[in-house]
Formats: structure tokens, C-alpha cells, sequence
């Protein structure tokens, strides 16, 4: 129950006049408490994010703030631990097979309701995910199950789909073929349980309110205002509650403003602060210790490579990559700490045959062409006849560093190949919707790993893949990828994921610009914050404030 629809139940026998005003106190006080950081007795911590949910329904949610929530609240078969090593989450213990594995639910995983978490709220979410007409935008990161791809694809029916419930704690999972990785795969929000009763029962208002939830993770959502703060409380059923010490998690603010939530951080009004390349220097102004951390993601340049745009042209992407220079992108424009040049779509912490993939398999060096960039578009312009190439439009999101990035590639473009670009900058949800649609010429886009393999960035490029949203379709890759994916041995994997690489800096559908990484500060009481690569992140179900 939210503090405000306690308050009202209370103040029910109060005449009018009277009860608004106390009301008002109350929801005053109830505000001037949960605007400061931290609070011990109470163990809550207040936090920002930058953008509303678009959805909290897992089944559905693709970007890192749902994933944020819903990494608090609901759990999978899987989770890290502390450490980032996989352990028991609602599985207690599982059996791998070359082409099956046993899961085995513990007994007191339950739901925010008290009603058990069983194998068939698994069985019920990844039908779901895999039935065509949910069009769920993950649904290919469930391949390697036997026969997904042919019920994504309508040829069969979703009850055919290789997952079954043999009872209440069983789950079998079938697999299509071996699949080095699919363990690493479980703690990932699509494939975490949904109660099919609920489901039902809440239709379109599943994932869009507290009442249209239900959790089984550590925190269970008891406030959502559209835009402006939710409110994560305590989960007294989730199976290994006695492990968390906080009761609460209040996001207060939601804001994409960076110097904003600095300000709240010094105001003492939120425990932690992601910065921006603008608020680092005003941090370290104002003597706050800054704490650095690898993301692990890739930021990048997506291109429309379908007939609506002339990057159709594999020569007009190759001129774009001529011109462009990373390190000058992550010096002058980025300038966050933390972030590093790229200049392969394969970030450089994933993992090779012995080492790192990036030592093993280096990417050829490249520098700045601006001759052999103009050369490129004016052999396409005169191909096709026209004086004077159409302008283009790079979608972006609408923040303090979206249009910093934006900008600099509209003069980068303009000064050395002439081409004239119209900045689109849209509210996150917007974004995604218009990513979705492939409604742009270049998106400034990034993603972060969903899984520790390098087939979370290998498969993006897939024909098959919804995120695959500049519409990128190679024959030869598609082929490459599924040596990639279908095999156990890992000398082979690498080597496969190595023409990849070749083929995307040939091919440049995509134009990576940097590794991300992050600076941020934190309240020197809190502890216990967990930041890792995969899961949600930062993760505070470990943490503590201390006196």
C-alpha cells in the first residue's frame, strides 16, 4: 500500500475541512522525508533515473532503466551474485545436458501475493515471448531453445515450443542444439516468470502500474507516478528476503538533466549520481570523490540500410567511417571518464579462446580518410545523376549528451562530405519507437551486454533480430553466425565471431564510436552498491547505510 492511499484510509472519520488539512501535513511530511538521500531507521535510499519505464512488463522491456526495475523486483531461474558469478535465484539447482537442461525450483520462491512460484509461470512467459503475435523484441535471444525460431515464425504452434513443466518445481528445458552460453542466459529479464492468473486477470495493464504487477524478487513496486517518481518497498515473500537489509528504494526524481541530479546529490536530496561529461569537472570543483566504472556497453552509429535512405549504399556507410575518429569522438566530444575509443563492434572485455577476444583477434588499424570519404559520395552522386545528395536525419535521444553527439556529427558530415543532416531529437520513448521503425538515416544508438558471450553483440546484426533495426541483411553473416551459435567448442566460436568482425568493418552497418563507461559519486554512508556488466544495474539489493 502507497504512504498517500494509507494516509487517506486513515483520515476517513475527520470532517472536510479538517482532513484536508491534515492530509496535506502529512503527505508534507510524508515528501519531506523521503527527500533526503538516505535514512537509517527507516532503511530507504533515494535515487534518480534518467527516463520513465516505457514498460514494465518483461516480456516486452528492452531498454536499461525497465531493466533497472525489473532486475529489483522479479528474478529468473539465475542470478549474480555480489561478485557477478552466477548462483541459484528461483532455481535451486539444474542438471546440463548436451541438449537439455533440468531445472529444479526451490520450494520458497514465492510471489508478492504469497502464491508459489512454480515451473509453470516459466513455461507461460516464454511461450509468450515466443508467440508471434507479441511481437516481443527479445524474442530471438530465445533461439537456442528447440524449435523458438520456427513458432516465432508461425511455421508452429507455441505449444511446441521445447519448454515443459513435468510439475510444480520441474522445468525441462529442450535446446536445439548445444549451446555453450544458455546458462548465461537465465538471469536475463526475458526470461524471468510471469503468473499466467495475473496475466489474465490485469490484460493491458500488465507492467504499467503497481496494481498491474506482481513480484518475486527482493522489492515489489508500491508507487509508480507517470514521469515524475516510484517507489520500490520490501518484498516480505521473495524467498531469501532475510539477505536484504534495505526496505525501500524511493526514486524521487526522473530527470535527464545531469547537472540537475548532480544539484539533488548535493542537496543531499539522492544517494548516488551517474555524471555527465558536463557535471564531472563540477564535481571535482566541489571536492567529491568520483568513483569510475567499465559499462561494459558499446556506443555506436546505426544506419538505415533498407531503400528509404541513401545508406542503402555500403560506399556512403564507408565514406561515414572514413571520416569518423573515435578517440577524437571520446576526447572532445564524450570527455566522461571512463569511456574509451572503438573501433570494433566486439567491446574489448569479452572473453576469447584463452584471453580477451580483442588481444586474440585484433581489428586492423584505421585512420582518418577525409579524401577517401569525399571520393566515396561523389562517385555515388554522380552514379545516380543528382547535383546534390538528399539531406539525412540522424535520430537521437533528446538529453545533454544526445545533442552534443548529434551536433558534432552534423558539422563532422557537413564539413567533410557535404552532406547536409537534420537532428530528430526525441524523448526516450519516442526514440524507441522510432527505432523501431526505422524512421532515420544514422541513430545514435548503444547497447549493453545482456550476457557474458559474445554472441550478445555477435547475433544484433542477425537478419533475424528485432533489434536489428537498420534492416541489415547478409547471407554470408547469417551462415557465420549460426557456427557461432551451434557449437560448444570454443577456438571454433572465436573464429567464427572473428569474420564477423571482418564482415561488419567491411559491410558498416553499424560504426562503432566508443566503450562506454561511467564516473559517478555516491553518498559515503551508503554501501553494499553493486555495480556489474550484466543485470541490473547499479543493483542495490546488497545494499546497507552505515552509521
Amino acid at each position: 500500500m502507497s504512504v498517500f492511499h494509507a494516509l487517506e484510509n486513515s483520515l476517513l472519520d475527520c470532517d472536510d475541512v479538517q482532513m484536508r488539512y491534515v492530509f496535506v501535513l502529512l503527505v508534507l511530511c510524508a515528501c519531506k522525508l523521503h527527500a533526503q538521500a538516505l535514512h537509517l531507521e527507516d532503511r530507504f535510499i533515494t535515487v534518480a533515473i534518467m527516463q520513465d519505464p516505457p514498460t514494465l512488463n518483461s516480456i516486452m522491456a528492452t531498454d536499461l532503466v525497465s531493466f533497472f526495475v525489473l532486475g529489483h523486483i522479479n528474478q529468473g531461474l539465475l542470478r549474480y551474485d555480489r561478485r557477478g558469478r552466477l548462483v541459484p535465484g528461483v532455481a535451486e539447482s539444474w542438471d546440463v545436458q548436451p541438449k537439455r537442461i533440468v531445472f529444479r525450483l526451490r520450494q520458497d520462491a514465492r510471489w508478492s501475493d504469497g502464491s508459489r512460484v512454480t515451473a509453470h509461470d516459466f513455461v507461460f512467459a516464454w511461450r509468450k515471448v515466443n508467440d508471434p503475435k507479441e511481437a516481443a523484441p527479445f524474442s530471438a535471444i530465445m533461439y537456442p531453445i528447440k524449435n523458438a525460431e520456427k513458432v516465432q515464425n508461425g511455421e508452429l504452434s507455441v505449444l511446441k515450443l521445447g519448454v515443459s513443466a513435468v510439475d510444480d518445481i520441474t522445468l525441462v528445458v529442450e535446446l536445439e542444439y548445444p549451446c555453450g552460453y544458455c546458462l548465461s542466459l537465465m538471469p536475463h529479464v526475458t526470461f524471468f516468470p510471469v503468473k499466467e492468473v495475473f496475466y489474465s486477470k490485469v490484460g493491458q495493464e500488465y507492467g504499467a502500474s503497481p496494481n498491474g504487477l506482481l513480484a518475486n524478487g527482493a522489492f515489489q513496486l508500491s508507487e509508480w507516478k507517470r514521469g515524475a517518481s516510484l517507489v520500490l518497498s520490501s518484498n516480505q515473500h521473495y524467498w531469501n528476503r532475510d539477505a536484504v537489509w534495505l526496505r525501500k528504494i524511493v526514486v524521487g526524481y526522473i530527470t535527464e538533466d545531469n547537472r540537475t541530479r548532480l544539484n539533488l546529490f548535493v542537496d543531499n536530496k539522492i544517494a548516488l549520481v551517474k555524471l555527465g561529461a558536463e557535471t564531472v569537472n563540477d564535481a571535482s570543483a566541489r571536492g567529491l570523490r568520483l568513483r569510475m566504472f567499465a559499462t561494459g556497453g558499446l556506443a555506436y552509429l546505426r544506419f538505415n540500410v533498407s531503400e528509404d535512405s541513401i545508406f542503402q549504399a555500403k560506399v556512403m556507410r564507408q565514406a561515414v567511417q572514413a571520416v569518423f575518429d573515435p578517440e577524437a569522438f571520446v576526447n572532445k566530444v564524450v570527455a566522461i571518464p571512463g569511456y574509451k575509443p572503438a573501433y570494433s563492434f566486439f567491446p574489448s572485455w569479452l572473453r576469447g579462446v584463452n584471453g580477451r577476444f580483442s588481444e586474440e583477434y585484433p581489428v586492423p588499424t584505421r585512420s582518418v580518410d577525409v579524401a577517401l570519404g569525399r571520393s566515396l559520395v561523389e562517385g555515388y552522386r554522380t552514379e545516380l545523376r543528382v547535383e546534390r545528395l538528399p539531406a539525412i536525419t540522424i535520430l537521437t535521444v533528446a538529453s545533454p549528451t544526445g545533442s552534443k553527439v548529434a551536433e558534432y556529427l552534423q558539422g563532422l558530415l557537413k564539413q567533410t562530405l557535404g552532406i547536409d543532416v537534420r537532428v530528430d531529437q526525441q524523448s526516450f520513448r519516442q526514440y524507441l519507437e522510432k527505432s523501431r521503425k526505422t524512421q532515420f538515416d544514422i541513430a545514435v544508438s548503444s547497447w549493453y551486454p545482456d550476457f557474458d558471450d559474445i554472441m550478445t553483440y555477435a547475433d544484433l546484426q542477425a537478419s533475424w533480430n528485432a533489434n536489428n533495426r537498420g534492416k541489415y541483411y547478409s547471407e554470408q553473416y547469417d551462415s557465420i553466425l549460426d557456427v557461432l551459435q551451434n557449437t560448444t567448442f570454443q577456438k571454433k566460436r572465436m573464429d567464427a565471431a572473428a569474420r564477423l568482425q571482418e564482415i561488419l568493418i567491411e559491410d558498416v552497418p553499424v560504426l562503432p564510436t566508443a566503450e562506454t563507461g561511467s564516473a559517478y559519486i555516491q553518498h559515503h554512508k551508503l554501501k553494499g552498491v553493486v555495480r556489474r556488466v550484466f543485470g541490473q544495474d547499479p543493483d542495490f539489493t546488497y545494499a546497507r547505510i552505515i552509521k
